[in-house]
């Protein structure tokens, strides 16, 4: 019989920084011309709350891996440890920082490694893999990790934040708009991921150059 494993969600949780950040995102100025603001919803989710519950409900706590924790004060260095990604990763600054995201993705991985019949990671374990590795932990994340499924999605909140720390994620719901918006925000932009622009005259982030102007060479 497997032993279950507790999530870092169920045990504990830097609360009062998720609490700030979302706040700070709720009100925000600068809303307008975001997805959350095209279409109101009941229960519209922050992201970065979105963010910390994804990867608190993936990563193990660390009262749930005794052999690699085995007393209280190992298992709450583990867990300050992992709060302390949570913290930096619900500040709106790194919502694209792929250095922190790498490292999110690492642990989720690891935890997932943990299961009975789970391969171990590419590289070397108890430490995050170097840049070179990322794209290996994002195969294994693809391969190995549980699909995320968010059965009302809204306008994509929990899906998209699955997507952002590399997993697998599907969304429905029975508002057409926000079936829309969630194909525009998760399904559709992913296909043309890194890919160079249709317009000749876009810079390499792909904002148009504008008035006239060419891009210089």
């Amino acid at each position: 019989m497997l032993k279950y494993r507790k999530k870092l969600i169920e045990v504990d949780l830097p609360l009062d920084d998720i609490n700030k950040e979302a706040l700070r995102e709720k009100k925000a100025p600068g809303r307008v011309g975001q997805l959350s603001a095209m279409h109101q919803y009941w229960a519209r989710r922050p992201l970065v709350v979105c963010r910390a519950v994804a990867f608190a409900s993936l990563v193990d706590d660390p009262s749930s891996c005794l052999d690699e924790f085995p007393t209280i004060e190992d298992q709450a260095i583990e867990r300050r440890r992992l709060h302390g990604i949570i913290s930096q990763l619900v500040e709106w600054k790194n919502t694209n920082n792929g250095r922190l995201l790498a490292d999110a993705r690492y642990e989720i991985a690891r935890s997932i490694a943990r299961q009975p019949g789970k391969p171990a990671l590419p590289g070397a374990s108890g430490a995050p893999p170097p840049p070179r590795l990322n794209n290996l932990i994002i195969q294994y994340l693809a391969k190995h990790a549980p699909t995320i499924y968010d059965p009302f999605c809204g306008g994509g909140s929990i899906p998209l934040e699955a997507q952002r720390l590399g997993m697998k994620a599907v969304g429905s719901d029975l508002n057409p708009v926000a079936v829309l918006i969630t194909k525009a925000l998760i399904e559709i932009p992913p296909k043309f991921a890194n890919k160079p622009p249709v317009n000749p005259d876009a810079d390499p982030m792909g904002m148009t150059v504008g008035k006239g102007k060419s891009k210089k060479k």
